[in-house]
């Protein structure tokens, strides 16, 4: 919505200007269609000349800061890789979220004592660039080709944002398409490096993402850049999207540029704990992107001829890394030298000044007035390391046309309001970015102190609620959404088919579908089976909230009907009801969707076309994919999409480990989608041999007296122990355990019987062992409430007994237990 019209901007920034205030306009990010114009310094020749950019596409940002694919416009770069006309991408060194800066800027501060140097240190963004420039080389050397690693050409400062940055290469390629694989048997076999069937190990761009990242990060190790592998580490869970597929080509690796520091005590993902230890063997508690010069040197010597036209670099790349080390106190690494160095503390206070001025914090003037006064640098210096507050204060005394806009509100009514006026412009900007307000509602908060204060104070709620209390059309969208579009979607097949072109839709930008799969899937939009399935599909849409209110009603009729337990108690058992229900695998909504695709299956006398989705219907969360996996055979491309799309969506609202591309996007797709294929194909294996068996039915009254015989006997042991008999819910982990070891001991002697055939034997086995059960309870002298005690007990040793047999099928469907 934001960025589809720029002239927004242009007015309500026109608005701000208007205002004439002494302080400058925050400007969080860049939208598609503005220019930036830069003084560029070369990584080829060193040389420093002015460029000219239009911004083409905000790409994203995160931590380490914000990308955007350019249009190159103007340069006077000598360079052979600058062409004008030519598309390019830009990484400008702060992240365009306020909330990032802070968390990313705290912890780099706890690692190193000091502000974000790639931000803030042009030293430090330099030789992070001659360093992507050394591993280029390389990966030549090693892989046979430099294009494995993005080039990377020219460092600049953006003033306006306060941060420097850089120019590279715009690589056309994506993360990683979700493969569909039934054999992930094999892959998991491959991962321990045991012997597999090739023929059948198939996730093909899994694996070689998997293989070239290994290979990269040991490439890494060997030219000394051990804290730059931590971006392409394959444990850390993350990584995976910094390493890109060119379109119709090879793996590259993209990202070099690293955003949260890597303290002792904070690991932040699975990998993190050996790069921890890894980091401590060579004597760095803190990571973040130190390499090693001298391994860098011993790598070079050993191909001079490769690097013969490097030699400046190099060069220029070890006086770089002493003043970028030296710019900060990182006491972790200095700490032996910061009461002694002198060149230590006056590159480290020169560097501050610079610091201060890229960010705005003070001016050219006040920067050139104290260069030489060791002294007040010395003394800002100190002030700066105060959090929060620090910076604010070197803001004060460096910043005049700040400091006076500051007093100029305290005392100028007049200004005071134009200032009002102004910053609501300039928030409504960000918040009409953000997709929080609309276009027509912009230019009303930029007009109106009210609607900009209500405004402000619902900010600071997520967007969708942000919207929802303040656009109507938004908040009778959604309840329409929630309430009414799911029955229409059952009722009404073009709704349905607009639905599904939507999804396809976004599939294709998304890269999880391709196009011939797009035009298959449309092609049989007509089908009768299609149709069912969405049908079934809004079925489930219809279910989600189900969970939900259940929850919600069971809580509050929990502390209405306990009035005499402390309030803090019974409301704290009530959030804790409304929690179990989000993580209990069969739930109200699940069991609802469960019986729809049952009640098909008994209305339609069809089992075959809904195997899976009977059994996976029933539970959460997996339950959505029923019957994407249900259809692979059928229609395998409708079947992938929907996967994918489902499983992925879900996870994408994980913070940092859900983003596209990486290891948890493909784990959930696998678990959901790609497990239950190749439990399928196992079980279909295991029938196979099944069919040389004769069927079995000796063992099951011996298996049944003898688990009534264990039931009895706890029935025997709590009334001599306790003087009373138990209920099932006093034993439930028996009434857990015995019934699924029945289930599974009925099905693993069952011979040549069909698969049903065993489930059902199953079943009924659990059900006369529960029967059987509640007549020795009764013998015992259980008699009040034996009736409903019964009910519960062949309920619940039927369910149990089902679950037990189909673990024990998966189990013998693996080549592993198959022979059994």
């Amino acid at each position: 919505m934001a960025e589809n019209n720029g002239n927004v901007y242009t007015n309500l920034e026109r608005k701000f200007h208007d205002a004439n205030l002494l302080r400058k306009m925050r400007v969080g990010r860049y939208d598609a269609g503005n220019e930036l114009e830069y003084s560029a310094n070369s990584l080829e020749t060193n040389e420093v000349g002015k460029i000219s950019l239009k911004i083409e596409k905000f790409i994203g940002g995160g931590f380490a800061g914000q990308v955007y694919k350019v249009k190159l416009l103007k340069s006077e770069l000598k360079s052979a890789h600058l062409k004008i006309g030519n598309f390019y991408a830009i990484k400008i060194l702060i992240p365009p979220s306020g909330f990032s800066k802070i968390f990313r800027d705290a912890i780099y501060w706890i690692g190193f004592q000091g502000p974000f140097q790639l931000q803030v240190n042009p030293v430090a963004s330099r030789a992070g660039a001659l360093w992507q420039k050394f591993i280029r080389r390389a990966a030549k050397i090693r892989f046979g080709n430099a294009d494995y690693v993005v080039d990377i050409y020219a460092t600049f400062i953006d003033k306006t944002l306060g941060s420097c940055g850089e120019i590279s290469e715009w690589i056309e390629g994506r993360t990683w398409r979700l493969e569909v694989d039934e054999n992930m048997d094999q892959l998991k076999r491959w991962q321990q490096n045991k012997e597999t069937d090739k023929k059948r190990l198939g996730s093909t761009e899994y694996r070689e993402k998997k293989t070239f990242m290994k290979n990269f990060v040991k490439l890494l190790h060997d030219v000394g850049g051990h804290e730059f592998a931590r971006q392409y580490e394959w444990s850390t869970c993350k990584s995976q999207p910094n390493c890109l597929l060119r379109e119709n080509s090879h793996l590259v690796a993209v990202d070099f540029r690293a955003g949260l520091a890597l303290l002792p005590f904070l690991p932040m993902s699975p990998g993190d704990f050996k790069l921890i230890f890894m980091g401590i063997f060579r004597g760095s508690l803190v990571q973040f992107d130190r390499g090693n010069l001298r391994t860098l040197k011993t790598f070079i010597n050993k191909y001079p001829a490769k690097f013969s036209d490097m030699v400046s670099q190099f060069a220029e790349l070890e006086k770089m890394e002493e003043i970028y080390r030296n710019s900060v106190l990182d006491i972790t690494h200095n700490f032996f030298r910061l009461p002694f160095s002198r060149k230590l503390w006056r590159i480290m206070l020169t560097n501050s000044i610079t610091g201060w001025k890229i960010k705005n914090l003070i001016t050219p003037n006040f920067a050139d007035k104290i260069k030489r006064k060791y002294f007040i640098i010395f003394f800002l210096f100190l002030f700066s390391l105060l959090p929060l507050i620090g910076k604010y204060f070197i803001k004060l005394l460096g910043n005049s046309n700040w400091r006076k806009h500051y007093l100029k509100l305290i005392f100028d009514w007049k200004y005071l309001k134009k200032t009002i006026r102004a910053t609501s412009a300039e928030k409504a900007i960000i918040w009409y970015r953000d997709e929080r307000i609309s276009e027509e509602k912009a230019y009303k908060i930029s007009s109106s102190n009210f609607t900009f204060f209500v405004h402000l104070i619902l900010s600071l709620l997520p967007i969708g609620l942000h919207n929802f209390f303040t656009d109507k059309a938004y908040f009778k969208e959604k309840l329409w959404f929630i309430f009414v579009r799911p029955i229409r979607l059952y009722f009404d097949a073009n709704l349905r088919e607009k639905w599904l072109l939507e999804m396809v839709e976004e599939g294709k930008k998304k890269h999880i579908l391709t196009d011939e799969d797009a035009k298959v899937i449309e092609s049989q939009l007509d089908e009768p089976y299609i149709q069912k399935y969405l049908k079934s599909l809004a079925v489930h849409v219809c279910t989600l909230p189900i969970t939900q209110i259940v929850s919600v009603l069971i809580a509050i009729i929990y502390v209405l009907t306990h009035p005499e337990m402390p309030r803090t108690q019974s409301w704290s058992i009530g959030v804790g009801i409304i929690a179990l229900f989000q993580v209990i695998p069969i739930s109200p909504g699940s069991l609802a969707r469960g019986l729809y695709v049952l009640y098909l299956v008994i209305k339609e006398r069809d089992f075959k076309n809904y195997n899976i989705a009977v059994f996976l219907g029933f539970f959460k969360y997996i339950g959505y994919l029923a019957f994407p996996i249900q259809m692979t055979y059928k229609y395998p491309a409708m079947a992938r999409f929907m996967a994918g799309h489902w499983a992925t969506e879900a996870v994408h609202i994980v913070p940092v480990f859900g983003e596209r591309g990486a290891l948890l996007e493909h784990w959930v797709f696998g678990i959901f989608y790609n497990w239950p294929l190749t439990i399928r194909r196992q079980m279909t294996e295991h029938a196979k041999i099944c069919t040389q068996q004769k069927p079995r039915n000796w063992h099951i009254p011996i298996i049944v007296i003898f688990f009534t015989a264990i039931f009895g006997s706890i029935d025997f042991f709590c009334l001599n122990k306790f003087g009373h008999l138990p209920h099932i819910k006093n034993i439930w982990l028996f009434g857990i355990i015995l019934p699924a070891l029945l289930g599974s001991t009925i099905t693993l002697f069952a011979g040549g019987h069909k698969f049903a055939k065993r489930i059902v034997l199953a079943v009924i086995s659990g059900i006369i062992t529960a029967f059987f059960y509640s007549i020795i309870s009764w013998k015992f002298g259980f008699i009040d409430e034996i009736f409903a005690e019964t009910v519960w007990r062949m309920f619940i040793f039927a369910v149990f007994s089902v679950i037990g047999a189909l673990f024990t099928e998966v189990k013998l469907g693996d080549p592993k237990y198959n022979k059994i």
